[in-house]
């Protein structure tokens, strides 16, 4: 038994969190949607007015638990327990189409760009994303939309339902008292991270061939050639080069300002001059406008870096790191004050557990790059400068700090409170959604297949 429940999101099926060998599960990681027609050879599970929960929505998100729990036995009403999410997100949908909840095209298309851009990362280029799923990029992204539409939608349906909900130190102690004492988990070793980063500084002699290259397409547009065109072949954004630069509506503020500055300045239809932001060069152009956002096409050009680029980003961190090691400056002082990584940055370094919010991270489940470098540190080290690889693909360097190193332990309010807080919040979430759901379920017309009747989807499903 587990310490923490959480409602099984349908929204796992466009998870991107780990990449399965299986064709099937794969597909379901990236969420792409079924051929038109399918429904009618697959069958259907449950209608919620016109939205619908296919057997195989419930089927890919199963293999995707198979997958998780590596030959550990799942619970036996695990299928009941993914229909009644699916449902409760269908159901989502179909209120906020009465209740006028939408997305704007600006949030999809900048969710899918993300989304995109990050997958292609992870398998290594645009053209093995291709061939992993026999499809363009393009193609990808189409059958992605209506599901990062739907996924946003429900994302703002559960805020307004369930995100103003806290729980007090008193309710974390009451839940956590309730827990059986067979019941409450033992936790693995734990350790926190900190890492202080530095990208590759670009040389002159890199920038100005990049500078030169984007004013050789500007001259080529101008001359007559399709700017669309010129994205495909040389824009080093993946998420945006399949649709010829594309990046949809945005509004003041939701772009980064050097990009933003320069493309309110244009005309519809008109070149920016070659702009510079922290992802690369651009050449912008402005396609319309409509009362605040507006729409673009850009293409992204990243000056190359060499190994005496990264030499001064060693130097740079070696220095900070003799400061701290001197007690001339903390490492999370340091960390907001120079590190490039600005997720860890604000966080003092430290590296963030993604199921909790909180810093402690299982040991078994760390990049195998850092484990193999902590496993010999000692609580309080910190490496010399080591070579690494940025989220957006850039070269840098960064140091490790190892903050703390916590042994296997059955769970205490004391040791743990963050993921004991984190689990009675979801417990009391759920609840609300709950009680949102005997409210209105009612309002929507609802037919469940008979195989499916046993898993009474009318009922919520939190464990109080």
């Amino acid at each position: 038994m587990q310490l923490l429940f959480k409602r099984l999101p349908a929204l796992a099926l466009l998870a991107f969190s780990s990449l399965l060998a299986s064709s099937q599960v794969a597909h379901a990681q990236l969420g792409i949607s079924r051929p038109r027609g399918q429904e009618l050879v697959d069958g259907i599970a449950v209608k919620v007015d016109n939205q619908i929960v296919l057997r195989s929505d419930i089927d890919n998100i199963m293999a995707q638990e198979m997958a998780r729990a590596q030959g550990k036995p799942l619970p036996p009403d695990l299928r009941c327990k993914i229909l009644q999410s699916l449902v409760l997100n269908r159901l989502m949908l179909a209120r906020a189409e009465v209740d006028s909840v939408t997305v704007t095209d600006a949030r999809v298309d900048g969710e899918l760009n993300r989304r995109m851009a990050y997958f292609v990362q992870q398998v290594g280029s645009e053209k093995k994303l291709e061939e992993m799923y026999n499809k363009s990029l393009r193609a990808l992204k189409d059958d992605l939309r209506q599901q990062v539409r739907d996924q946003l939608v429900q994302q703002e349906m559960q805020d307004k339902i369930a995100g103003k909900v806290t729980v007090t130190p008193r309710e974390v102690k009451e839940y956590f008292e309730k827990v059986p004492k067979d019941s409450i988990p033992y936790f693995s070793t734990e350790v926190e991270v900190g890492q202080i980063v530095i990208p590759a500084q670009v040389n002159d002699a890199a920038k100005q061939a990049t500078l030169a290259k984007l004013n050789e397409l500007r001259a080529r547009i101008l001359a007559g050639e399709k700017f669309e065109t010129l994205a495909k072949e040389f824009s080093q954004d993946p998420g945006s080069a399949v649709e010829g630069g594309y990046l949809g509506f945005f509004k003041r503020g939701e772009l980064v300002p050097p990009y933003e500055a320069a493309a309110r300045k244009l005309e519809p239809g008109q070149l920016s001059p070659v702009v510079e932001s922290q992802f690369g060069f651009h050449l912008i152009q402005l396609i319309e406008r409509k009362g605040e956002s507006y729409s673009t096409r850009h293409i992204l050009l990243k000056p190359e870096t060499g190994t005496t680029d990264v030499s001064a980003s060693a130097t740079k961190l070696a220095r900070i790191r003799r400061q701290i090691l001197s007690d001339s400056i903390s490492f999370a002082k340091a960390a907001k004050d120079f590190s490039e990584d600005k997720v860890t940055a604000a966080n003092g370094g430290l590296l963030a557990n993604r199921q909790d919010g909180g810093s402690r991270l299982p040991l078994d489940r760390l990049d195998p790059a850092i484990f193999f470098t902590i496993d010999t540190m000692k609580v309080g080290h910190i490496t010399p400068p080591m070579p690494y690889r940025t989220d957006d693909g850039k070269d840098a360097m960064r140091i490790l700090y190892l903050k703390s190193n916590t042994p296997p332990h059955q769970a205490n309010l004391t040791d743990d409170y963050q993921k004991i807080s984190q689990a009675a919040l979801a417990q009391k979430k759920n609840r609300a959604l709950d009680e949102w759901y005997e409210q209105n379920r009612n309002t929507v017309f609802l037919e469940v297949a008979p195989e499916y009747e046993s898993c009474k989807v009318l009922t919520a499903n939190a464990e109080n």
